[in-house]
């Protein structure tokens, strides 16, 4: 076993999850709107998707999606649909919200969990990276492969989720300064539309 490599992945992991991306941003506009309770139920919906992409890819089926072109597309289409739903569903919201008062509407902490699942799963993006990403980090010239990829994607999921969570809790205490303000939620009313589609349309335009 190779500990260097493995310190490796932890590095570059940590600074993939760092730099601004979809997940990013989506973590942070969740935690502003809900609090930062919620957004780490969001944090823990992201991360576990990564399990599904990661046994995808220890049994192969993330080959299957590189190689089939209409499987990548069926993938991008429910997942960019599915972000578009949510939009929907926000835009149809109250936008007169008020961030992180007692009185706000909230969603549940599951409900928060489950989005963030399901858009982790439907990114065919994810599935794509771990791809790219894992191969050249394994780190045991006689470990099962299988076993390896589990390791690395559960490395994965731990420094994801730390990362995660402080942008969450920061986004959340911000969110505690901003309470008083009627018009706020009606801008993080917009600023979720715009995410969802944004994000919708960062899929379909996706290539492999």
């Amino acid at each position: 076993m190779n500990l260097d490599i493995l310190l490796a992945f932890i590095s570059a992991t940590t600074l993939l999850a760092f730099f601004p991306g979809p997940d990013n941003i989506y973590v942070l506009t969740q935690s502003l709107v809900n609090g930062k309770k919620y957004g780490l139920a969001t944090v823990a919906g992201l991360i576990s998707g990564c399990l599904v992409h990661t046994t995808l890819l220890a049994f192969g089926v993330s080959a299957l999606i590189k190689a089939n072109d209409y499987l990548f597309l069926g993938i991008k289409i429910f997942g960019a649909l599915y972000l578009f739903y949510i939009a929907y569903k926000v835009f149809k919201s109250d936008g007169s919200l008020i961030l992180g008062g007692d009185n706000a509407p909230k969603k549940s902490l599951f409900s928060l969990f489950k989005q963030g699942f399901i858009m982790n799963v439907l990114n065919p993006k994810v599935a794509l990276f771990f791809l790219a990403f894992f191969p050249g980090f394994l780190f045991s010239n006689t470990l099962n492969t299988i076993v390896q990829f589990y390791v690395l994607g559960v490395l994965f999921m731990v420094v994801s989720f730390v990362v995660f969570s402080i942008i969450a809790i920061l986004a959340g205490s911000i969110s505690s300064y901003i309470i008083k303000n009627e018009k706020v939620g009606y801008i993080f009313k917009w600023l979720q539309i715009v995410v969802f589609v944004g994000l919708g349309i960062y899929i379909l335009l996706s290539d492999k």
